[in-house]
């Protein structure tokens, strides 16, 4: 395994995005330039995960490095809703009012669980961009 010199910096080191986030590093809580979301209202739009619909947007916050969807998951899961982080979104359909995350229904059923009067607790935070944390799935 190589290491690298800690007195260096990579050369191959994209500029910083949204946040201090280098490009082409995911960021759970920021929406990807290309999934074309910028300036939309994406509350009503139904949300299809890699396997299947999920359900419709309730809520969802533009903030810079904050941003999510609080889905309305209706029968799917007995009503409950879960909370997104903007980083699952693959890209939006405006034309057929559709939002696709790179999460299956499974991943986002095991998520941890959304809570209204919790979701902008910094430790619930945390927890949820941890469980999503890693790289997009293509």
């Amino acid at each position: 395994m190589d290491r690298l010199d800690p007195q260096t910096t990579p050369k191959a080191m994209p500029p910083a995005a949204h946040g201090g986030v280098p490009q082409g590093a995911f960021d759970p809580w920021s929406f990807r330039d290309e999934a074309g979301v910028t300036g939309s209202d994406l509350v009503g739009y139904k949300v299809e995960a890699t396997d299947g619909g999920i359900g419709k947007i309730d809520d969802a916050s533009h903030d810079v490095a904050a941003s999510y969807l609080v889905v309305d998951t209706g029968a799917w899961i007995f009503g409950k809703k879960v909370m997104l982080p903007a980083g699952v979104v693959n890209r939006v359909d405006h034309e057929e009012s559709k939002v696709y995350v790179d999460r299956s229904k499974q991943e986002i059923k095991d998520a941890p669980e959304y809570d209204t009067d919790t979701h902008t607790d910094p430790a619930y935070r945390d927890k949820l961009g941890g469980y999503y944390g890693g790289s997009p799935r293509l």
